[in-house]
């Protein structure tokens, strides 16, 4: 198959007209069922000209057979590399992109695109500039920051991948994706929410699970339950920890008209570690500077003067993620995403000892954090005006149990964009969101939660049928598979209650409501 260099330049200019076209409305979905065969060999693709990118390799993938491209984007006069990983189906291309997000520090992987082209997508996913899973990249060799890294993680590494494996997809298959998608969770959700927010003309539609908005406030906020043991000098074991939750589950179960083992509505759960005082929990006697501790990290960080700073875990969540810890005796085991984030971005000193952390000491990195890093990271604007008027749609979804991000952070936020985009029921239009009660970071299903592929769906059918959620699906499922509990979950604020009659473990038999909060 002969290539030529004018034909494929006529292919990308149209390319850009056609991006421009659908940002206006201009272009009416196809239809659903496709399959779209390649024009141009592979190896044609290292031809293709994308500005400030070098096309590295172009191989077929021996498992799949797609063709898979490593893409260098750089951003002069910067000197830094993004590498970007791109994956098209040789056949049956059903005239989708998808982009695929990262967790904690890593931007993403070239593991992300296995599934996604199996099932018919041209597919991207990118390093955002940096190897691996440390938030060292932050500082540059001299010990300062190194703000061109900061950004291609924050969001530029992202956009980079959509650009590149948009042009790549329709230099392959001589048309422009008809549709195109992002779906991350933890910090693949704040990538989504980022896209939404600074390129609105990326993605037709965009889930963001569990996602990590406020990094800058619910990552120092990791370290908040170790500064409160330290200070106490009482580092509490995990069995006490998970006897805790577990009480906090039998005093606040039931409020969805079924007990289950589930706090329907955490946020407003009252249950004091108090009750738990003088019990032998794991051969040593729960005691009230352990109750003192649970409270404390349950109320979430707060300033010296006791004035709010962020959200804690909800009653119901695994506490020992966040509160772990490790030896004989005890001491503190925090999460490294949050040690990161004090060594590379506050204290720039990659020996800082977390032992030194003192409640005062963590209220000043707190303010500098929150001030220092809200523009690049917070992804936290509630103006979605772009991404509204491109005709996008939004979902998102988070556990109420979340451990590790607090799922209150993710209701303020979209508490702000319905004030910002006209209310409720405009922003329902657009943007809706589905708390899902139980459910940890990363959706494990322990409890009835969404998969992927429902989530997916979801949106596919929203953007291209116009058909918006009025429920998921959330499933848990046994060992080889069977489903053997079901709920449904509805958009916020309404909430999910059982009729009174069928099995609890039916989604038919619980409807929607309206929330007591």
């Amino acid at each position: 198959m002969s290539f030529k260099p004018t034909l494929l330049s006529v292919v990308l200019i149209a390319c850009t007209g056609c991006f421009a076209a659908a940002a206006r409305g201009e272009l009416r979905p196809g239809p659903e069922a496709v399959s779209i065969a390649p024009i141009r060999a592979p190896q044609d693709l290292r031809m293709v000209s994308i500005p400030n990118t070098t096309i590295e390799s172009v191989r077929i993938d021996p498992d799949d057979g797609s063709c898979r491209l490593t893409a260098i984007v750089t951003h002069p006069p910067a000197n830094d590399r993004v590498r970007v990983f791109i994956a098209l189906p040789m056949k049956g291309w059903n005239g989708r992109f998808r982009g695929t997000g990262g967790s904690g520090w890593a931007g993403g992987s070239a593991a992300n695109l296995g599934d996604p082209v199996h099932e018919g997508w041209a597919a991207g996913a990118t390093d955002t500039g940096h190897v691996g899973g440390s938030g060292s990249f932050a500082l540059a060799a001299d010990g300062r920051l190194d703000w061109q890294a900061i950004r291609d993680n924050a969001y530029l590494g992202i956009h980079d991948m959509t650009v590149v494996g948009k042009a790549l997809a329709t230099a392959f298959y001589g048309t422009p994706p008809r549709h195109s998608y992002f779906m991350g969770g933890s910090t693949g959700g704040r990538q989504a929410l980022m896209e939404a927010q600074r390129f609105p003309a990326d993605y037709d539609g965009i889930v963001a699970l569990f996602p990590s908005i406020h990094r800058n406030r619910y990552v120092p906020a990791q370290l908040w339950p170790q500064v409160v043991m330290r200070e106490a000098g009482n580092f509490v074991p995990k069995a006490k920890l998970a006897a805790v939750t577990a009480a906090a589950v039998a005093a606040c179960d039931g409020a969805d008209g079924v007990i289950d083992g589930v706090i329907a509505d955490p946020i407003h759960c009252a249950y004091d570690p108090e009750a738990l005082v003088g019990t032998t929990i794991g051969g040593s006697i729960f005691t009230e500077a352990d109750a003192k501790v649970v409270r404390a990290i349950w109320k979430g960080p707060r300033a010296q003067d006791g004035k709010f700073l962020w959200y804690g875990p909800t009653p119901g969540a695994d506490l020992s993620v966040l509160a772990g810890t490790t030896g004989t005796p005890l001491a503190g085991k925090p999460l490294n995403e949050g040690i990161d984030w004090f060594r590379y971005f506050i204290f720039r000193d990659p020996a800082w000892d977390w032992k030194t952390l003192t409640p005062a000491a963590f209220e000043l990195a707190w303010n500098q954090s929150v001030e220092e890093y809200g523009a690049v990271f917070g992804s936290d604007d509630p103006d979605l005006t772009g991404f509204r008027d491109h005709e996008g749609r939004v979902i998102i979804a988070h556990g109420l149990a979340d451990q590790i991000v607090p799922p209150e952070g993710t209701i303020d936020y979209f508490r702000e964009v319905e004030r910002r985009m006209g209310g409720a029921k405009r922003t329902a239009e657009f943007a809706r969101l589905f708390l899902v009660p139980g459910a940890g970071h990363g959706f494990k299903p322990t409890v009835p939660v969404p998969s992927q592929k429902t989530m997916l769906d979801a949106i596919v059918r929203w953007v291209e049928r116009g058909q918006a959620p009025d429920r998921i699906g959330a499933e848990m499922r046994d060992a080889a598979g069977a489903v053997i509990r079901a709920r449904p979950v509805f958009p916020y604020p309404q909430v999910a209650k059982y009729t009174g009659s069928g099995s609890t473990n039916d989604a038919a038999n619980f409807v929607s409501t309206a929330p007591e909060w």
